[in-house]
């Protein structure tokens, strides 16, 4: 999810819901997820735009703005934070579900920039659910009071007002989408009592409540026509044979319970945030694609087993332009962690892998992988949930040829360095999940099918 040459972008060419030049990738008629396996940034964007080029509808089924995406069509950037990246498609219906937490104005302010940029008729294909939470510019200015309170201790958020905004949900003074659309005047009260709640919690808090009813009356009269029941909506559409393409925000180790807590986001961005996020049961559930970074990134604070703090550190950052699309800071990186991986399809399902930019690892004669923890000199069989454990387990590698040659223009996996092959290889053998695409460059047409 950066924002330049070698990110997590998507070139597309021609118009902007298929590009002649890119093959098609057919889905199944059950739901089809894509979840990061790692820390985020994996890239899931791109395969998500991939794979919407045959979906009917594409969901997002948790997180806020906090998520980034980057598609660059003909030279121009669309930056996706709260929209579904299929929203680009103009044959695809966009869903934003229940278990979002949605900021109007940071909804609004995206339609507005991507419009500007040639997106016409987003507003007409975008279906959102009356169930989402609504996110306040108070539960953003709560958000950073939270981490200065935390002073060295803090989390590293975004600061966008998620986690306190899904702590209202979960203490039941939340405020939905369907209040909103409802009778205003129990929206202002809920209002009122939700800002006078926060005013004992931090006093120093200013807030021009008049204002900001103002504000989100207007908001209502434009987010009306979008809102309705996702559940039935969804569940009628694939009764009907709709092919529907659920992306999952951030990634399984940013998930609130299997994650690296407290270091991690505030939903659940595993398999189980699919169902409880969008009201669908699992046995509507047909493919779940892993996607796997190449090697291994994380932003912000938290335990990294394989971290790089050398040169080869350095130059992962570089070639792969590991720079966030939200918050624009540089991403950490390290050696591809397989016991993340290992973990996360313990927890999710993974039907088959996606690994991207394969392309980053061009120059190096050497890669490290690692394929198991000591803690205390003794091999574990689990992965730590204590931030302690994580931080002092010892990882072993497994050290692999590199192909020290460029892969960019490689359309076919045959085609491939016998190097890179045996790379993939021993990530399909470790984890026993079959790779099913390889991404080795920027743009869809870069993405290797080994259907």
């Amino acid at each position: 999810m950066a924002s330049t040459a070698k990110s997590d972008q998507t070139q597309l060419n021609g118009d902007l819901s298929c590009p002649c030049a890119c093959k098609t990738f057919k889905m199944e008629n059950k739901v089809t997820v894509v979840l990061g396996a790692q820390w985020g940034d994996e890239g899931k964007g791109k395969v998500v735009d991939l794979l919407a080029v045959d979906a009917d509808i594409v969901c997002r089924c948790q997180g806020g703005n906090n998520a980034g995406h980057t598609v660059v069509v003909n030279g121009k950037e669309f930056d996706f934070h709260l929209l579904p990246s299929g929203i680009i498609n103009t044959k695809c219906t966009s869903v934003i579900g229940n278990g979002v937490v949605i900021h109007l104005p940071g909804l609004f302010e995206e339609f507005n920039k991507n419009e500007s940029k040639g997106m016409k008729g987003c507003r007409d294909r975008l279906v959102i659910s009356d169930r989402a939470h609504l996110v306040f510019d108070i539960h953003q200015q709560v958000d950073g009071l939270q981490e200065a309170e935390k002073g060295k201790n803090s989390l590293g958020t975004t600061k966008k007002g998620i986690g306190p905004t899904y702590s209202a949900k979960a203490t039941r003074n939340g405020i939905r989408i369907g209040d909103l659309l409802g009778d205003f005047a129990m929206f202002e009260d809920k209002y009122r009592t939700l800002v006078a709640t926060y005013k004992r919690m931090f006093p120093t808090l200013e807030v021009d409540i008049e204002s900001e009813l103002a504000k989100y009356r207007e908001y209502a009269s434009q987010v009306r026509p979008m809102v309705r029941d996702t559940v039935s909506y969804l569940h009628r559409e694939i009764k009907n044979g709709k092919k529907v393409l659920v992306e999952g925000a951030n990634a399984a180790m940013l998930d609130i319970d299997f994650g690296t807590y407290p270091y991690v986001t505030s939903s659940n961005c595993s398999i189980g945030g699919v169902c409880t996020g969008l009201g669908l049961p699992t046995n509507v559930i047909g493919n779940v694609l892993g996607v796997v970074k190449a090697y291994t990134t994380r932003v912000g604070d938290g335990p990294f087993p394989t971290e790089l703090h050398d040169e080869t550190g350095q130059l992962l950052q570089q070639r792969g332009h590991e720079i966030g699309v939200t918050t624009r800071r540089v991403r950490r990186c390290g050696w591809l962690d397989l016991v993340v991986v290992r973990y996360t399809a313990m927890v999710n399902g993974y039907t088959s892998l996606c690994l991207t930019k394969l392309d980053i690892l061009d120059t190096l004669k050497e890669i490290k992988v690692g394929v198991g923890y000591k803690l205390n000199g003794k091999i574990i069989d689990y992965f730590p949930s204590s931030f302690t454990e994580l931080s002092s387990v010892e990882v072993e590698y497994i050290t692999l040829p590199g192909w020290a040659t460029s892969i960019e223009d490689v359309r076919e996996y045959n085609k491939l360095p016998e190097q890179a092959k045996n790379y993939i290889k021993a990530i399909e053998e470790f984890l026993n999940i079959p790779v099913k695409y390889i991404g080795v460059g920027q743009g869809r047409e870069c993405i290797i099918s080994l259907e």
